[in-house]
């Protein structure tokens, strides 16, 4: 089983990765992770907005409030110089273990 902590992290890295293009909001983070990893990943909003909240606290990320066309008010993150930051290790600590896991798997099906 994997454990909360790889799952926190794929979050994060998700999240960042899709801000390094540009500022969004949740439903559209939301839309475009699913998209982009072909619905290997999904998250719902209910998830979504607390590991903002969280990743918004460490100062990874920002979000303001914005006003629609519409009227309607909408939360746009936006990633901070501590996020880029953040990044970089992070894609390398999962290209880490994404190599390991492929060497694991060809010794188990050698």
């Amino acid at each position: 089983m994997i454990g909360a902590g790889v799952k926190r992290g794929t979050a994060e890295l998700a999240i960042l990765s899709v801000l390094e293009e540009g500022p969004l909001h949740g439903y559209e983070m939301a839309r475009r992770i699913e998209e982009q990893t072909k619905g290997a990943l999904r998250f719902t909003l209910a998830a979504l907005y607390p590991m903002l909240y969280r990743m918004e606290q460490r100062g990874w990320i920002r979000g303001a409030w914005e006003t629609s066309q519409s009227g309607r008010r909408k939360r746009c993150y936006r990633l901070t110089p501590a996020g880029k930051k953040k990044l970089s290790p992070l894609r390398k600590e999962w290209a880490e273990l994404f190599g390991a896991l492929k060497r694991l798997t060809k010794v188990a099906h050698a």
